[in-house]
């Protein structure tokens, strides 16, 4: 058996072995056979999503192909975000989105439905034009976008294959000025949400729930390199007097400029920039997407339980994202706001807490992210779906054998 951890350290794969394939033919080789697989991504998942129980596949070791190509970008799967971004900034071109992490691999944040912030963005896996992928029974299989089966394809969960390559839409490059608050007020914020998230292209708040009245920090991502001073006012918040790190009183060297500091997209739109390893320490992870019409509804739940969730976190991030018709998104169907929470690594205490917050969140249907914890089971998540039967199908068309079946899909009946 590996020793191999994830990002967080919360996990040990039940895998016999790693492989670390560096040719196509060698990647070949390590998905024939009888035995399970599962594909590893950058790791930046708190759960047992990439677990198995036998051989774990990297593609680390894969060369990282990137190539532009008019509108599209087509990349190899084991490159990340972070590797991507400086080759399309020299041909000019750039993605609409990216997550707070440049750091993470593309094929596996689309995978599980990772996104960025912005009333118009969708998640990372909208940007998919196709997806290339190796099954287990050796076949290379390409589904692109218009084909029938496309929406069950990009959010697969690490259980149709192994993603040998993807294509992505790409618009002409831009610039983007990343602006700093502090303290804006929660009555304001419940008041008028969606004119606190038109702010700029991509809008998130902070807080660690540990002040009944204000949140702790608004972080605003424009294009057009000015907000409107006016709702930030509204909101009682001030101008950061210096760089801010998302989490109170870390150093902010790991974070990208702010303070209206112009820059390329990619060191703007993620939170923390490349060269920077972005960790406090020991933590989990735990994320809940609602119907945007119940955002303050939602966060004022969430807000009821305060006492009891900010022991636990480190901070906690509340973002929008836009409605896709991916079949396993958890955005499908309807614009969301993402409630994301960043806790100490103190994971029976922290599950105790996400029973009580999972319950008061039930109301507004919350979809917990694929990668992150949560205590719900999985029947529930997937009765979320409505075209989860269909991804069920396509997975058996797929896998037929099941080989990419971990206990994450058979408890979610995949």
């Amino acid at each position: 058996m590996t020793d191999e951890r994830n990002w967080a350290e919360n996990l040990t794969y039940s895998a016999r072995r790693l492989v670390r394939p560096r040719t196509s033919d060698e990647l070949r080789d390590a998905v024939s056979g009888t035995g399970q697989i599962r594909v590893l991504g950058s790791r930046h998942c708190f759960n047992d999503i990439a677990d198995t129980t036998g051989t774990l596949i990297s593609l680390a070791d894969m060369p990282h192909e990137v190539e532009v190509e008019g509108d599209t970008v087509r990349i190899s799967g084991g490159v990340r975000y972070g590797d991507v971004a400086p080759e399309l900034e020299k041909s000019g071109r750039a993605l609409s989105n990216l997550a707070s992490l440049p750091h993470i691999s593309v094929a596996g944040a689309i995978a599980t439905g990772t996104h960025g912030s912005g009333d118009r963005l969708g998640s990372l896996a909208t940007a998919v034009r196709s997806v290339t992928l190796l099954t287990t029974s050796g076949e290379e299989k390409t589904i692109s976008r218009g084909d029938d089966e496309f929406g069950g394809v990009p959010v697969h969960l690490g259980a149709l294959g192994v993603v040998t390559s993807l294509v992505l839409d790409t618009e002409p490059t831009y610039r983007v000025a990343q602006y700093a608050y502090d303290g804006p007020r929660w009555e304001a914020i419940l008041a008028d949400y969606d004119a606190v998230t038109s702010l700029g292209d991509s809008v998130s708040i902070f807080t660690t729930w540990d002040d009944a009245k204000r949140a702790d920090q608004l972080w605003v991502k424009t294009r057009a390199e000015d907000v409107d001073e006016r709702i930030v006012a509204g909101l009682g918040a001030r101008p950061a007097d210096g760089p801010r790190h998302p989490i109170r009183g870390v150093d902010a060297a790991a974070c990208n400029p702010q303070q209206g500091l112009v820059g390329p997209w990619f060191e703007r739109l993620p939170h923390f920039r490349m060269d920077f390893t972005p960790s406090v320490g020991a933590e989990l992870q735990s994320e809940f997407l609602v119907d945007r019409a119940h955002a303050p509804a939602a966060i004022d739940a969430v807000r009821q339980h305060a006492g009891r969730i900010a022991p636990l976190l480190h901070v906690c991030e509340i973002r929008s994202v836009a409605a896709d018709d991916l079949w396993l998104s958890p955005s499908n169907g309807r614009d969301s706001v993402a409630l994301h929470f960043t806790w100490h690594r103190d994971e029976a205490r922290v599950r105790e807490v996400l029973a009580v917050l999972e319950g008061a969140l039930e109301q507004f249907d919350a979809r917990p992210h694929w990668g992150k914890v949560f205590t719900r089971s999985g029947g529930e998540v997937a009765s979320q779906y409505p075209r989860f039967d269909e991804f069920r199908e396509l997975r058996a068309r797929m896998d037929p054998s099941g080989r990419l079946a971990n206990a994450y899909t058979r408890r979610l009946g995949v």
